[in-house]
């Protein structure tokens, strides 16, 4: 039977992801489901934004499991709700940001992104930490251009994404690049060619494909978070949150 990656994008702006996004990477034993949030921010590009967007996306981790999907893919480069989100599932549930970054780590020396906004700069900086690959993080470049434009923009930001990722390899010795926002899905091709035309064969790492093809690979070794890291919670009340309960399920032997 063909596995299922839920991809929840944790925003709440229509048209922002579709399935149509993904369908090149589907095939005969993989398939892609999707959804954003019902309550949360517009787009992410602070932590202010990140922290709006986590309850959501933790209900909606749960009802991905209930509904049969094999993986969840967190569609943000702040990996939003990732660690509680892998408390209240047994399937594996992965984050671009966290992914691209061992991925690149495993690619090259160091690795830079190239990012929306300078805002965000103090996000990835303090993922890289928590992540333990800060020592391989060469720079965070932003091509000054919000999320909610990318898609109005594509020309202009596959250019500016170019002209930075060019910068941080010349510049800040970035022997990979981590497209800094799941919103450039598409644009790594561009970037890479660039590159090489410059002379420079250096890969680019387009973090939803990268993120959905390993959960989907997780998924097939049949393998998943610890329970030791990440335990399931224990049902407690909670106000003003309405929250599917799958812990119930989860601390039913106790």
């Amino acid at each position: 039977m063909p596995k299922n990656v839920r991809i929840i994008t944790p925003v709440t702006t229509e048209g922002i992801r579709s399935l149509a996004d993904v369908a090149p990477f589907e095939r005969a034993d993989l398939t892609f489901s999707h959804t954003l949030l019902d309550i949360g921010p517009s787009s992410i590009e602070c932590e202010y934004d990140e922290a709006l967007s986590v309850p959501d996306t933790i209900a909606k981790t749960i009802e991905a499991e209930r509904d049969g999907a094999d993986a969840v893919v967190i569609d943000c480069m702040g990996d939003p709700g990732l660690q509680p989100a892998r408390e209240v599932a047994s399937i594996p549930v992965l984050g671009p940001c966290e992914t691209s970054m061992h991925i690149a780590a495993m690619l090259g020396h160091r690795f830079s992104f190239v990012t929306v906004l300078d805002s965000v700069r103090p996000m990835i900086e303090n993922m890289a930490k928590v992540y333990g690959v800060f020592d391989r993080l060469a720079s965070i470049r932003a091509i000054d251009i919000p999320v909610l434009r990318i898609e109005k923009d594509l020309g202009r930001v596959q250019d500016a994404l170019a002209e930075q990722a060019l910068s941080a390899v010349r510049q800040d010795n970035a022997d990979v690049i981590i497209l800094g926002c799941t919103g450039f899905l598409g644009c790594a091709d561009a970037i890479k060619s660039e590159l090489a035309t410059n002379g420079y064969d250096v890969p680019v790492i387009d973090p939803v494909p990268t993120t959905a093809l390993i959960a989907a690979a997780l998924a097939d070794l049949s393998l998943s978070q610890s329970k030791t890291t990440y335990a399931a919670p224990r049902d407690k009340p909670i106000v003003g949150f309405t929250v599917p309960s799958l812990t119930r399920k989860a601390n039913a032997a106790e």
